[in-house]
């Protein structure tokens, strides 16, 4: 049984419950992953029939290290100009707990 989202579409992480969300509050998610010292990184998929995406693809490298939230920005737009028809989302690693701090689908 599919779920759906926010109006239209399926659920992929914990703010797809929500609203979308507008670029000011991705930017705030994303400075707050940085001030945690979580590294950055770009996935994407594509957008299926099947209930679930099992496979994102890593757009480039983590960014280890990255303080600027307009580099991050820019890889996010950048991913999303290449692939169009994928989701796109922004994914936080913890090294110290060697797991995602924080992950959401940006673009649907």
């Amino acid at each position: 049984m599919a779920v759906e989202t926010y109006k239209t579409g399926r659920k992929y992480e914990t703010f797809s419950y929500l609203p979308p969300l507008d670029a000011d509050q991705v930017r705030q998610q994303i400075a707050y992953a940085i001030s945690q010292g979580w590294n950055p990184s770009v996935e994407h998929a594509e957008k299926g029939t099947s209930q679930r995406v099992n496979y994102w693809y890593m757009w480039k490298l983590p960014l280890f290290g990255e303080q600027s939230v307009d580099t991050v920005l820019a890889e996010i737009e950048a991913c999303h100009r290449d692939f169009p028809d994928h989701m796109v989302r922004f994914v936080a690693y913890d090294n110290y707990s060697q797991s995602q701090g924080l992950a959401f689908v940006v673009y649907r």
